[in-house]
């Protein structure tokens, strides 16, 4: 449970709002805006805690867990992607791979090796030594996708990954983060408005006066 105060309003925005989520799937979180998608997100990578329940990663109770143990089990199992992509402007797209592994404490060639092989996956095998001005919209989001999975988490939230992007380049990053969860075995979150994206995706679950529903989403074809 999560509720917030704003003036002399008190507001629940998530009520018992309870899932699991499995390895190598892909969940689409579908819900108007305001209806606490991003609180949930935010709940579910160790960033905010909730009120009341629980988040329970690869079987541990993350609420027992002090701060410092909060921001290592966030940053081993946790992999965040948004709607602008937040590289690092200064850096390459192959350090904005390579720094989080390294925070975590592997080796420079350790993490050169982890980085280059996502940038291949993604297509981006030759935009390594690029700085994110010099790349495109979708070639940003999908280092920020490659960065995210960089120390292999358990679970990649991500909050209207492709919201900025155009139709095109939108269907090219869904599908590369698409097949990436499925090479890399984690679980993963999507919250979207996109209908379409969200039938492909293996689970829909909608986010309805603070509780979690799961359902099926038909697409309509129009063709004119």
């Amino acid at each position: 449970m999560r509720s917030f105060t704003q003036g002399d309003r008190h507001i629940d925005v998530l009520k018992d709002a309870a899932a699991a989520f499995y390895p190598g799937e892909t969940v689409a979180l579908l819900g108007p805006s305001g209806a606490g998608k991003s609180t949930l997100l935010q709940i579910a990578g160790l960033l905010e805690k909730p009120d009341s329940g629980a988040v329970i990663i690869d079987g541990i109770d993350c609420e027992a867990l002090n701060d410092s143990e909060r921001t290592r089990m966030r940053r081993m199992e946790v992999g965040f992607v948004y709607q602008f992509h937040h590289l690092l402007p200064e850096f390459t797209a192959l350090e904005n791979i390579t720094l989080p592994q390294l925070i975590l404490g592997r080796t420079s060639a350790e993490a050169e090796t982890r980085a280059k092989h996502l940038l291949d996956t993604l297509g981006l095998k030759d935009r390594g030594d690029h700085r994110p001005a010099e790349l495109s919209g979708g070639e940003q989001q999908r280092v920020a996708i490659a960065r995210a999975v960089a120390n292999q988490p358990k679970v990649l939230l991500a909050d209207e990954p492709t919201g900025n992007l155009d139709p095109h380049t939108a269907e090219r990053v869904f599908e590369e983060l698409l097949r990436l969860v499925n090479e890399e075995g984690v679980a993963a979150v999507v919250a979207t408005h996109n209908l379409e994206l969200a039938a492909r995706m293996d689970r829909v679950l909608r986010l309805t006066d603070g509780h979690l529903v799961e359902e099926e989403v038909a697409v309509v074809e129009v063709d004119s």
